[in-house]
């Protein structure tokens, strides 16, 4: 190791350092798959004053860090390239103190979301921020995408449900945030800027959790639909007139590598060009018998061809499987992704337009869309052709982000929705960003990181 490796033994214990090739090329990545990996050293921290002795060293000798959490990210931000050194959070994963009066949780950033979800259950509370990498994920990567996924249209997304973090910037500073006060009218709430930061301007390393009254009884619904103007059709019929939890589409393609990878049998009978996944709360039979004239409403309108309610906890599981084991299905595939949003009324004419670009640009290849209706965010996924290499694979898609960027820009979208903007979306943050809001973001990392050692080369 180098002399400022080396030093790294003065404050960590030799457990906590590895520097074994192995080890780089695990915990230096995410699963972006389309990046060389070259960390020079993985670092475990256990403590908030680990990660300050951390930045101390960092800013001594000038060397980049870059944080790590689950790895589930999808857009380098948590991928090392340059010789940095990867500070780890899997060894920070304590849940520490709850309170039931205030009905929240202190955790460590390495607790993992499903280990989250499953302590306030015990609580016979609820943790309602879900999404398919819920058992790997962590808390601390999830707050720094500011993670949303599939329950966004009833529970919005992960700033919701932080109520205080303590963080350490790339000065070396501890920032204790918001203390959990529900009310707190004292100027700059920069808690949030830290939310969905990416690990520019510093790490997390304990936040407070708000956590929900249990849910009621759900129904799910899964549905096959005419186009692209009934989705929404249906959308706004479950939002008006049910208590809507989630709303997704996936299209045909999505559908039929989810049954060829899983075995599952088809939903329906009916084929369709789309089908949309509905999730409504059931506190009643009323409340059902109302679900299902929505369902009758749609039918008869023409919107929805064909259709399913689940009549059981397991068929729910069943029918949520149709939208959430779409990733992991096209994963063979190496697909380049793509994490855009609009506002919800803007979907049909949006993805019209994005269909006609994607269409002229890949006329033999096979594009799978699939989305979070419910909130205007969309997932488009290109899988690589048979015999095509990964790097002329990526220079293609790269060519035609151009023009999916400058639709979403004529829509005034986001180019990153969720997944965050790391590496892969850094050179679009105009078609989203102006300039003097990226200004004002450089501004920022600069008072927070006048070293540029926090994660440098992501988002800005």
């Amino acid at each position: 190791m180098s002399p400022a490796l080396l030093e790294l033994e003065s404050f960590l214990k030799k457990e906590q350092i590895k520097t074994d090739e192995e080890s780089l090329k695990y915990w230096g990545k995410d699963w972006t798959t389309y990046f060389d990996i070259k960390a020079s050293a993985i670092v475990f921290p256990h403590t908030t004053e680990n990660v300050v002795d951390l930045v101390k060293w960092a800013r001594k000798n000038k060397i980049a860090l870059i944080p790590s959490g689950g790895r589930t990210g999808l857009s380098g931000a948590a991928v090392a390239t340059q010789g940095e050194v990867v500070v780890s959070f899997d060894q920070m994963n304590k849940i520490k103190d709850f309170s039931p009066v205030d009905q929240t949780v202190i955790i460590e950033p390495g607790v993992v979301t499903e280990a989250l979800q499953e302590f306030a259950h015990s609580k016979q509370l609820f943790y309602p921020v879900d999404f398919a990498a819920v058992g790997s994920s962590q808390m601390g990567g999830n707050i720094s995408t500011n993670a949303g996924g599939i329950k966004v249209v009833r529970y919005g997304l992960t700033r919701d449900w932080v109520a205080a973090l303590t963080v350490v910037t790339g000065a070396g500073d501890v920032l204790e945030l918001n203390n959990a006060l529900v009310k707190n009218a004292t100027g700059y709430d920069l808690r949030h800027l830290f939310i969905g930061a990416e690990g520019t301007l510093g790490f997390i390393t304990e936040a407070t959790i708000k956590l929900a009254p249990n849910p009621p009884p759900m129904k799910v619904l899964v549905m096959a639909v005419s186009g692209l103007d009934a989705v929404m059709k249906i959308f706004a019929e479950f939002k008006t007139k049910t208590s809507l939890v989630a709303f997704e589409m996936f299209s045909d393609k999505a559908l039929k590598r989810v049954l060829e990878n899983t075995g599952l049998p088809a939903p329906l009978e009916t084929q369709a060009p789309f089908y949309v996944l509905a999730e409504v709360e059931t506190r009643n039979d009323q409340d059902e018998e109302h679900a299902l004239g929505v369902f009758e409403k749609c039918l008869e309108e023409g919107w929805v061809l064909d259709g399913v309610i689940s009549q059981s906890d397991v068929q729910a599981t069943t029918f949520w499987r149709y939208r959430e084991d779409i990733s992991e299905s096209l994963a063979k595939y190496s697909p380049y992704k793509n994490d855009i949003a609009v506002t919800i009324s803007k979907v049909p004419p949006f993805m019209d337009d994005l269909d006609k670009v994607l269409s002229q640009a890949y006329p033999t290849w096979e594009v799978v869309w699939f989305g979070h209706i419910g909130d205007g965010n969309l997932h488009i996924n290109i899988l690589r052709p048979d015999g095509m290499s990964k790097e002329e694979f990526v220079k293609e898609c790269r060519k035609v982000d151009v023009m999916v960027f400058e639709t979403v820009k004529k829509y005034k979208g986001s180019i990153s929705a969720e997944h965050g903007v790391g590496l892969t979306k850094k050179s679009f943050l105009n078609y989203t960003r102006s300039e003097a809001e990226i200004e004002i973001m450089k501004g920022i990392k600069k008072v927070f990181d006048p070293d540029n050692i926090m994660n440098p080369g992501k988002v800005i």
